[in-house]
């Protein structure tokens, strides 16, 4: 099982909690954990990545045991913890302004 944590705005639009879980099929990929979040929460689909292209949001950030994964490739495998459940993956949204 993957672990995710969700900032509130999108944990408010898919109703759940601040964490959830979720089975992915295959070897654990940014790709396949998005994939399988937005199957549980279609709601979610456009909300992460765009629905064409699939690249990230701008402002949406993807970290997990202390690194930045937002600019990963989508299909590079997860670092183990998170495979395992021991660590989550962390969806932030950046800040900006002037």
């Amino acid at each position: 099982m993957i672990r995710v944590l969700l900032p509130y705005h999108l944990r408010a639009l898919a109703r759940v909690g601040g964490e959830v879980t979720l089975d992915v099929q295959g070897p654990p990929t940014l790709r396949s954990v998005l994939d399988a979040l937005e199957a549980r929460y279609p709601m979610l689909r456009g909300t992460i990545r765009d629905h064409l292209t699939q690249q990230r949001r701008p402002f949406l950030r993807l970290f997990a045991c202390e690194q930045d994964l937002s600019h990963e490739p989508p299909d590079a495998p997860l670092p183990g913890a998170v495979a395992s459940g021991a660590e989550p993956i962390l969806i932030v949204g950046a800040i900006a302004g002037g």
